[in-house]
């Protein structure tokens, strides 16, 4: 990026931005394309494992119980693999899902060592058939979200390589930005800042490849870097919740009935009827077990398709089925409001579709910033040095041009 006053603050600028970047660029390149691959993962996943993941024959009659579905799910995993969490979905053409998880080694180095089991079984909530059944730990976008999150290492060694990693691209994201900025407002500068020329050599389109779309996708990157940071670092999570109290946005709740009709069913059964019934415009419903008969279980509400940050919680009685107190997307104090919206915007999902393309092509751009700038540093470091005119004169002598 060119640097138009060879100041002191200027060298330390364009040093910074140099090996700054050569040090964080292959993690950054790393996450980025693995980030690209993920930004559609939903829509792909739900092609290819249509047959696992829907429904296929219509069924307009009502779901069976869910004690029976879970019956079902827990048959088919073994008793071995107690059922963790389990997502009902409104859509009648989605199967439910019952996942089993459990960790594993605690300082084993990769991530597959660090996980004991992580196994899902899909059920027709109509008939109860198992539809099919899946390993995440074999499965490709699992393999991709964990690379993207930790490099496929342990959690408690991957996650502080990949946050500070993102620290250094930020800071070089900004530096490259100082270094970008016009010396001049001329007309020839300013189309030197913002324009790639294509008829150019390779050398300078590279170099344009790397300082303008560098600057287009700047804002971009910074929000998907620091919303990255926030899932690496417990410090930024805690300077965005604050000192507030969360206990204002959780109310004893006995405003949901139970449904009559369910009293005699499951706890989990008469739960999830009741929240059903009164939020029937929902997308989906997931459901924690407690392996502690006098723990809660937790049931959240996610209101829109594709986006978690839109939620409602419930508390349920594992014996009784009542809800005990509710937390709302919209009761959160603001900080808390930033955290659960965190992933939404870190994947371009807070804005639909758009929103996704946008993360994918900046992510895509991500991920050639490295390659462009190392080439750009390789083919510097390997120019031949300036001959002296003596050294010229004995050169043309030798070889007659």
């Amino acid at each position: 990026m060119p640097i138009h006053r060879k100041s002191t603050i200027n060298r330390i600028i364009a040093w910074l931005h140099l090996w700054l970047g050569l040090l964080s660029g292959i993690v950054v390149f790393v996450v980025s394309i693995t980030g690209c691959l993920f930004a559609f993962q939903e829509e792909i996943a739900a092609f290819l494992y249509r047959k696992k993941w829907f429904v296929l024959e219509a069924h307009p009659q009502q779901a069976l119980p869910f004690d029976q579905l879970f019956n079902k799910a827990q048959s088919a995993l073994g008793a071995e693999k107690p059922i963790d969490y389990a997502m009902v979905y409104r859509d009648s053409r989605r199967a439910w899902e019952f996942t089993a998880y459990e960790p594993g080694n605690e300082s084993a180095i990769s991530f597959p060592g660090s996980i004991a089991y992580y196994e899902s079984v899909f059920v027709n909530p109509y008939t109860g058939d198992i539809t099919g059944r899946m390993k995440h730990l074999h499965e490709f976008f699992t393999v991709v979200k964990y690379i993207h999150w930790s490099l496929f290492l342990n959690e408690r060694y991957g996650q502080p390589i990949v946050g500070w990693s993102t620290v250094i691209f930020t800071i070089t994201l900004i530096t490259g930005f100082i270094m970008w900025f016009p010396g001049k407002w001329s007309r020839h500068e300013l189309r030197r800042a913002f324009t790639i020329r294509w008829q150019a050599k390779w050398k300078r389109i590279n170099y344009d490849l790397h300082n303008v779309l560098g600057f287009y996708v700047l804002f971009i990157a910074l929000i998907l870097a620091f919303t990255g940071m926030v899932f690496s670092f417990a410090w930024i999570r805690s300077l965005l919740q604050g000192n507030e109290n969360n206990l204002t946005a959780k109310v004893n709740h006995a405003l949901l009935d139970a449904d009559p009709g369910k009293q005699s069913a499951s706890s989990v059964d008469r739960a999830l009827a009741t929240v059903m019934q009164h939020y029937p415009e929902a997308d989906r419903y997931l459901i924690y077990f407690t392996p502690d008969d006098h723990l809660p279980h937790t049931l959240t509400v996610y209101h829109q398709k594709h986006v978690f940050y839109d939620m409602t919680t419930f508390d349920v009685d594992p014996q009784a089925g009542n809800l005990l107190w509710k937390e709302s997307f919209d009761k959160l104090p603001v900080g808390e409001k930033l955290l659960s919206m965190n992933y939404d915007i870190h994947v371009g999902a807070i804005a639909g579709l758009p929103g996704k393309v946008l993360a994918f092509g900046v992510s895509l751009v991500c991920a050639s910033l490295p390659v462009t700038g190392f080439l750009i540093w390789w083919g510097k470091k390997r120019k031949p040095k300036k001959l002296s005119s003596q050294e010229m004169w004995v050169r043309e002598k030798e070889t007659g041009c």
